[in-house]
Formats: C-alpha cells, sequence, structure tokens
C-alpha cells in the first residue's frame, strides 16, 4: 500500500476517537501490554517523560522536547491528535516519522489487528514506541491520550512524570468531579518515579499527594518553587522570566502552538 492508502486504512479499520467519538474509546492496558510482548517490549528501549493533565500538557510536551533536543540529546516526542498530517504525532528532533516506516509498521501489525481488535490509539502508541526504540533515541516525551491511569501510554516507567492541571473534561469516562478526573490522572504516578504537578488545589492536591505518598512517588508543586515569575506569549513562542535560571525563549514546534485537549 502506498502512504495514503495505508493511513485510510487506519483510520477505517482501526476504532478512532477524533472520528467515532466514545463508542472508539477502548480503556484498559490489557491490549496494549499483549502487544507490546509480541513486539519485543519497545517502550523499555528508551528514557522517557510522562505528560499529563487537563490543558497544556501537549505544549507542555513539545516545550520539554525542544529543551532536550536543543541540549543534545536525540528525542523522541509523541503527541496527539495530528493537524495536517498523521506523522506529526511521532517525531525525533522535530522531524516527523517517515511515510515508509509507517506504512511498513502497518504492514507487520495487520496480526496484531486481527487478534487484538486495537483502538487507533493503541495502535499509534505502539508505532511511536516501536520507531523510538528502533532508532535509539536518548529519550522520549510521551503525552497522555486521555486521563492517565487506562490511557495506553502508561506502560511506559518513564524518568519522571507530570500532571499539568485538572479541570472537567470528557466526564462520561473519567468521572463527574474533578476530585474524580484527578484520580484517573494520577494514575501516570508510579513507584518511586518523581511527580511535578503544574496546578493543583483543595481535594484535587489531595488526591495527587495521597497516590505520590503510596507510591513512595517524591512530589513537586511547580506552584510553590517560585522559579518562574512571568511568562511572555511571543509570536515566535513563549519566554520565560525565571528567578534562578534568568529569561529565555521556549519556543514551541509550530505545529503544536495550538491546544491539543481534543484527544487521540
Amino acid at each position: 500500500m502506498s502512504y495514503q492508502e495505508t493511513i485510510d486504512f487506519l483510520f477505517s479499520a482501526v476504532p478512532c476517537f477524533q472520528q467515532q467519538g466514545a463508542v472508539a474509546y477502548k480503556p484498559g492496558l490489557e491490549r496494549v501490554l499483549a502487544m507490546a510482548e509480541v513486539m519485543s517490549n519497545p517502550h523499555l528501549s528508551f528514557r522517557s517523560i510522562h505528560v499529563g493533565g487537563t490543558n497544556g500538557k501537549g505544549s507542555t510536551a513539545s516545550t520539554l522536547a525542544s529543551v532536550l533536543s536543543a541540549s543534545g540529546y536525540k528525542t523522541g516526542l509523541f503527541t496527539s491528535p495530528h493537524l495536517v498530517d498523521f506523522r506529526e504525532r511521532i517525531r525525533i528532533n522535530g522531524v516527523p516519522v517517515g511515510e515508509d516506516y509507517v506504512v511498513d509498521f502497518v504492514d507487520k501489525a495487520r496480526p496484531l489487528l486481527e487478534k487484538y481488535a486495537p483502538s487507533f490509539f493503541e495502535l499509534t502508541t505502539l508505532m511511536a514506541f516501536s520507531f523510538f526504540a528502533e532508532q535509539k533515541v536518548d529519550v522520549a516525551v510521551i503525552e497522555v491520550g486521555m486521563g492517565g491511569r487506562l490511557d495506553s501510554t502508561n506502560i511506559i516507567r518513564p524518568e519522571l512524570s507530570i500532571i499539568t492541571n485538572v479541570s472537567a473534561d470528557h466526564t462520561q469516562f473519567l468521572g463527574t468531579t474533578l476530585p474524580e478526573i484527578a484520580f484517573e490522572k494520577a494514575g501516570i504516578i508510579k513507584k518511586d518515579i518523581p511527580i511535578v504537578i503544574g496546578e493543583a488545589e483543595g481535594e484535587v492536591r489531595t488526591v495527587f499527594a495521597q497516590r505520590a505518598q503510596e507510591e513512595s512517588a517524591l512530589i513537586y508543586f511547580a506552584e510553590e518553587s517560585g522559579a518562574l515569575l512571568s511568562c511572555e506569549d511571543r509570536a515566535n513562542g513563549l519566554y520565560l522570566h525565571t528567578s534562578k535560571y534568568g529569561s529565555f525563549p521556549a519556543q514551541l514546534e509550530e505545529s503544536h502552538s495550538i491546544s491539543t485537549h481534543v484527544p487521540y
């Protein structure tokens, strides 16, 4: 198949939340773990940073990837959804995955489609992990698709987890109250792995603190650090003023300068 035929096949053969809505949502880690094992567990082959939250997770992931890439690390970035081309979801140092890789991966994954009937996002997640493993990235920044606890990306064991904030989103899946939603997002907090929280107060803060305690994870509330003094939104990205590191640009890659609130 050609690249476009492969993309058409993906959108028609596996359930896609972006196009089909709730009927395409398949929570749980059983399928993705089983498929990952068939693929020799590529998600265990590279270091990673996991980014979740309601708003700002795409911008946070892109900023982190840009900083790491500029620092000399071969950096993978997995985000969703895409704007123009599917390949925007999977990049290394800002360069999208090649069309040939997408075609080859989908062709090789056909037996998995028949056996496990994965969602579009589950298959896309495995594609990203396989690509990052094959390309031997130094680190990959992985954006959560929806929630966290049952999200396909939650099979990784990151060096650091980040939750930007919590507000009412996808209440039909994640819960109708902020503490319920926070519980789902707190599912990316793992044993002995540090967690940074962007914004949290009241019951939401309590949910995160309790989860971190249960997992013996160091928890940092960014609002308490005092490092960020102000943030300017400029034409070419954000410009940060800090108390410890001076002032510097945090340029976002163009295709991720908009909200990624709609998952998958």
